[in-house]
């Protein structure tokens, strides 16, 4: 003990104080990355700096307790007894939870409490919730909610940090819904009883509509129980004593929900399907083989008033793009140099072909300086010159589209960021456009696109309901220096959320297709299938994906863009059909500039080819 740094004194007894939180004995604590969470029955709490400030520990502690906490208070089936289906509903759900898990942890424990509301401030200061400017469209009304109950589960008003989302969103919340905060608040220790008020709260803002299958549900569960009751009486008393709320005990959890975003913002890629959603239960994309061939669900848009485009550098700050930037490169520093040696064996390939397409013995050009010899021998010789032919890689425009949504969190993220840079770079040596793209929504389970439609007394099978957000990390006509930066953004949190693959494709095919080159090549970068909470709940089962298929069918049947994707730990070649599926992530690097050296081997596709079978 005499021999440790003070740091790993610091840490030996924060993971002490956790265990003892948890009541957890025999859990694994562990340090690394930036944001708190649970991978499956592993806590993970970032990495303390060399020398932590007061607040820093205060913080690192306050995400520990925050995790500690949920495994001792939060009990996941009556949890999901009440789960309402994905949506804006099932969001506040969930921060109504982290928030009575929290106010009910924290009400006998002071230091608990501080460290709490520490961590709080952090996570809302690095999501921007501090800035005045901030308006309801830019601010989660969910997170909101659970900064609010936290004020009046405890009495503790809310963090600096949170000052413009409080701005944004108090005066709506507490005229609608503070009645309803006011009973929560008398049932904070008991969570069965708190789930069964947080019902009427979501009611209260027009979002009783996703309870009813889950009422439904309750009252297909009573019926059962009234026939058992009179096939044998004693088995229905027992079944009465089990849901009786007043014998109900909160126990002690197996694990944290990690779709509960707002109490560690943080998402597991590895416990998430395709979209780094919030909990969501809605089943692989992957796994739902539909017949598109009977009944193709068509697809459209509800409206595309906020949607946006946007270059990364208007998204944030240049001195934070910097800095993200300073980060990628840090935590990436060794991988980078590996994928850099790829990047060189692909240079070399591109350059052979290059040194090859000379036209020499011309009247005109460039002189010659390899047969000046002969005017020196013989001055009657007239000069030689050479001119360079248009080699066809020379005529050619790379688009690199990264899928931006939550489950890319983490190292896949990190990865397709160097990779694209390096490969960026490795083609503008060699005189060959590039572009860098990326894809994602403005908000979770629907944005504005969804309040416009609850406003419209919700049609049915409204399309699309969710803002989307492309993002152009760096043009074709922008060199690598100016756009360097600009790859950093993908390390920002909260950038990534859901994913609508179909139009992502169509919006970077548009961009190449109003493009000079001749020849045009896209490479997808995804982890997984299209998902959009608020788009698949409130349409026919399939939509995101049968439009997936057919802007796929467009490009590479009816194009001449040549396509190419690169699957994350997911299979896309049901969905490409020239795809490769990488299940390490270290592997894209060598993936991507093998499979550019592949198509800049082959002679350029032809327009007009015939369809799939």
């Amino acid at each position: 003990m005499s021999n440790s740094s003070p740091l790993e004194i610091y840490k030996r007894s924060l993971v002490g104080a956790t265990k003892a939180l948890a009541g957890v004995r025999e859990m694994e604590v562990s340090f690394g990355g930036e944001v708190a969470g649970l991978v499956r029955d592993q806590i993970v709490l970032p990495t303390p700096p060399a020398h932590p400030t007061p607040q820093a520990i205060a913080r690192s502690r306050g995400e520990a307790d925050g995790l500690a906490l949920r495994l001792a208070l939060h009990d996941p089936e009556i949890f999901s007894q009440l789960q309402p289906k994905p949506g804006p509903a099932r969001a506040i759900y969930e921060a109504l939870e982290q928030a009575r898990i929290e106010a009910h942890g924290a009400k006998v424990l002071d230091g608990v409490a501080d460290n709490l509301y520490a961590a709080l401030d952090h996570r809302c200061k690095r999501r921007g919730f501090d800035q005045e400017s901030l308006t309801q469209q830019d601010a989660p009304m969910a997170e909101a909610i659970g900064v609010i109950a936290r004020e009046v589960f405890t009495g503790r008003s809310a963090p600096e940090g949170a000052s413009g989302l409080m701005s944004a969103w108090r005066s709506y919340i507490e005229d609608v819904a503070g009645a309803d905060l006011d009973i929560l608040a008398l049932n904070v220790g008991d969570q069965k009883k708190f789930a069964d008020a947080a019902q009427n709260l979501l009611r209260a803002f027009d979002l009783g509509d996703e309870l009813a299958d889950q009422e439904q549900s309750e009252e297909d569960e009573d019926e059962e129980a009234r026939e058992g009751e009179e096939d044998n009486p004693q088995n229905a008393q027992d079944v009465q004593d089990e849901t009786d709320p007043g014998t109900t005990q909160v126990t002690e959890a197996d694990s944290l929900d990690d779709s509960d975003a707002d109490a560690q913002d943080t998402i597991d890629a590895d416990d998430i399907d395709g979209d780094g959603s919030e909990g969501d239960e809605v089943a692989d994309p992957s796994q739902q083989q539909q017949d598109y061939s009977n009944t193709p669900p068509p697809y459209k848009v509800f409206t595309k008033a906020h949607d946006e485009i946007i270059k990364a550098e208007d998204l944030c700050e240049a001195e934070e793009l910097e800095r993200l930037r300073g980060y990628l490169d840090g935590h990436m520093a060794g991988l980078a140099s590996v994928i850099a040696r790829l990047a060189n064996r692909l240079q070399r390939r591109l350059m052979a072909q290059q040194q090859r397409s000379w036209n020499f013995d011309l009247e005109e050009g460039m002189l010659d300086a390899a047969r000046l010899t002969r005017v020196v021998t013989d001055p009657m010789q007239a000069l030689s010159f050479k001119e360079e032919k248009a080699t066809e890689f020379r005529d050619t425009i790379v688009t690199i589209l990264i899928d931006n949504s939550g489950s890319m969190r983490g190292r896949p993220i990190m990865m397709a960021a160097v990779c694209a840079d390096i490969l960026a770079r490795t083609l503008e040596r060699c005189a060959v456009k590039a572009e860098i793209l990326g894809f994602t929504t403005r908000a979770w389970k629907g944005g504005a696109s969804f309040q416009d439609w609850l406003e419209k007394d919700k049609p049915s099978s409204p399309g699309r309901l969710n803002d989307l957000r492309h993002i152009i990390y760096k043009s074709a006509d922008m060199p690598w220096r100016r756009a360097k930066n600009n790859l950093g953004l993908m390390m920002r949190e909260g950038l990534l959320k859901e994913n609508i693959d179909g139009e992502a494709l169509e919006w970077a095919y548009a961009r190449l297709m109003a493009r000079p080159e001749q020849r045009r090549i896209l490479m997808v970068i995804s982890d997984g299938a299209p998902v959009d909470d608020a788009t698949q709940s409130r349409n026919k089962s399939g939509m995101l994906e049968h439009h997936l298929h057919e802007v796929i069918d467009k490009i590479e049947n009816r194009s001449g863009v040549e396509l190419i994707a690169i699957g994350i730990n997911h299979d896309v070649t049901r969905w490409y059909s020239r795809a490769v599926t990488i299940t390490d992530v270290a592997e894209l690097g060598g993936v991507m500039t093998e499979k550019l050296a592949e198509l800049f081997a082959e002679k350029p596709k032809k327009r007009g080819r015939g369809r799939r079978s």
